[in-house]
């Protein structure tokens, strides 16, 4: 079931995971500590630590293994020469041993990238799929023709390499907008990007590096629950960092579960769970022409079949997702180019989800909260603008508004507050790139939803002035 409960994590996250503390590192974004999960990442860790994650509560159990922890998953990442600088894993490939059950979620922006074109109509035309590649350098978007049919030519050695056909074969990029696929050195790198696939933790760990363009930290994650009384496992991994905004249908990721679930089925919790988590954060306002989620089930973990979204299996089986999807959704915003900390924005007391969602959203997109955050002024004047322009009726009597545990306004009225707390509040967590909590009640309806974003610094207009550069 979905729950509105916030989960104000504050990152201390050696108490979260009790993790291995990798070494501190330096970037023009942000000098801060970043805390690993595991100690598996090995070559992929020499480029960039693994995110924290921040699971919302259920009845799961995170484990390790990101999208190789379903069976019958592999991947790999290695580099294949992509990238305009650095020798960063650049080219990644998931792959399921058998027809995988397929859905996708993809970027609202008119300007798709060839490769968002091409994975659209291969779901049009077959349920499964059986491999997603990845490629960072170029996004292949606004390439016309010949960037469509660099994507032909790549899927279709993927698909001899593998034993496939093409139509089995999906694809994404991301990178720099404008500039095709650098496809002599993708399709050279094939063999050995297909001889590396593993269903090891390694393998999961350097996909997920790979798939990486501004990000400093990979995202990836997994869980194993119930589903019909039968274990199951949800794993996914993530890239972003910048281009986030609530427009998009999502950023690049690949989603992987062992449950069986019809594909009618299986396509509407997709998108259920999308509009839960990616389509719920927000960076800078952006809508990048490559946003792209593919996601694969393999049915072999011999659970029943999920055919009905209604059923109790299916409830069961949509937490899980929602919970993966949500997980790296949050871990793309606490990423944020620039960033000093995540913002959670819960609100309740709506007539419905989507409508509370829509508030969410909206202050979570503010520039001016975003800005208020990172100069650690509780201004909770721009929280309310926020709210009251989000297009959704609410009498303004209702509003409440809590930043962290401290009210602010209670029945539409300003209250007395310690601005010094409060202030406070917002510096400990850009101190510990942690969390601020903005928790906003709008009626007595049963409507709940929560967004995420994060601060707007400085940094942000540094590293986007110079990022062909």
């Amino acid at each position: 079931m979905y729950s509105c409960t916030p989960h104000f994590v504050s990152l201390k996250v050696s108490d979260l995971f009790a993790p291995q503390i990798l070494s501190s590192f330096g970037s023009s974004k942000r000098d801060f500590r970043v805390f690993a999960m595991s100690s598996s990442l090995k070559e992929a860790s020499n480029y960039i630590p693994a995110a924290p994650i921040f699971l919302p509560e259920g009845p799961w159990k995170q484990i390790p293994g990101g999208v190789t922890a379903a069976e019958g998953f592999k991947a790999a990442g290695i580099y294949g020469g992509l990238r305009a600088k650095g020798e960063k894993p650049d080219l990644a490939l998931v792959t399921c041993d058998v027809d995988a059950i397929s859905a996708g979620a993809f970027t609202t922006n008119v300007v798709a990238a060839a490769p968002v074109i091409y994975c659209k109509s291969a779901l049009d035309i077959a349920k499964t799929a059986r491999a997603v590649l990845i490629n960072a350098g170029q996004a292949n978007a606004a390439t016309g023709d010949a960037g469509y049919q660099d994507v032909i030519e790549c899927v279709d050695i993927v698909a001899k390499l593998l034993k496939m056909k093409p139509e089995e074969v999906l694809i994404e990029s991301t990178g720099v907008i404008g500039q095709r696929i650098k496809k002599d050195a993708l399709l050279n790198s094939l063999p050995k990007l297909v001889n590396s696939l593993s269903a090891s933790i390694e393998g999961a760990d350097s996909a997920a590096v790979a798939i990486t363009t501004t990000d400093l930290v990979s995202k990836s994650v997994a869980i194993e629950s119930q589903v019909g009384g039968r274990y199951i496992r949800v794993g996914g991994m993530a890239k972003g960092s910048g281009m986030i905004h609530p427009n998009m249908a999502t950023m690049l990721g690949v989603v992987t579960t062992d449950a069986l679930v019809n594909s009618d089925v299986w396509r509407k919790m997709v998108q259920i769970a999308v509009n839960r988590s990616f389509n719920q954060i927000t960076v800078d306002g952006d809508t990048s022409t490559n946003d792209t989620v593919i996601a694969l089930a393999s049915g072999l973990s011999g659970s029943s079949m999920v055919s009905s979204i209604n059923s109790i299996e299916a409830v069961q089986l949509q937490s899980c997702l929602d919970a993966v999807m949500q997980g790296l959704a949050k871990s793309i915003a606490w990423d944020g180019e620039g960033a000093t900390c995540l913002i959670e924005v819960s609100v309740t007391g709506a007539d419905n989800e989507a409508e509370a969602a829509k508030i969410a959203r909206s202050v979570a997109s503010s520039s001016l909260v975003k800005a208020a955050v990172y100069g650690r002024d509780p201004n909770w004047g721009r929280i309310a603008a926020a709210a009251g322009y989000a297009g959704i009726s609410f009498h303004p009597n209702n509003l409440r508004i809590l930043l962290g545990d401290i009210l602010l306004m209670d029945s539409g009225q300003p209250l007395p507050f310690d601005r010094v707390a409060a202030s406070n509040y917002l510096k400990k967590a850009g101190e510990t790139h942690g969390t601020v909590g903005i928790q906003i009640s709008v009626g007595d309806g049963s409507g709940c939803g929560q967004a995420w974003g994060c601060d707007l610094s400085y940094d942000y207009v540094k590293i986007n002035a110079e990022y062909t550069t």
